[in-house]
């Protein structure tokens, strides 16, 4: 079960290490993980949001995502700060 102290843990977490240069892989179904590289832009009380580069060559701006912080501790999602190597739990 998924705790307050939990999710605050992870908020902090968070928001130590806005701006810093991540790597964000999402679980989408069974055996399907979608890798993508960015940074955390802003953190909220309920949501954090991620600015991922481009995927093609043709695009050139960057996207933007939302994800809340039980993402993370349901491991919908796994950030890893590339500064550290640390990865957010």
């Amino acid at each position: 079960m998924i705790d307050k102290s939990d999710i605050q843990r992870v908020k902090n977490q968070l928001a130590q290490n806005e701006g810093k240069r991540i790597r964000l892989a999402a679980r989408r179904g069974k055996n399907r993980e979608i890798i993508r590289f960015g940074y955390i832009k802003e953190t909220y009380p309920s949501i954090f949001i991620v600015s991922l580069d481009s995927v093609s060559e043709f695009a050139d701006t960057a996207r933007t995502m939302s994800f809340g912080y039980t993402d993370i501790l349901t491991k919908s999602i796994e950030i890893t700060v590339l500064d550290t190597k640390t990865v957010i739990i």
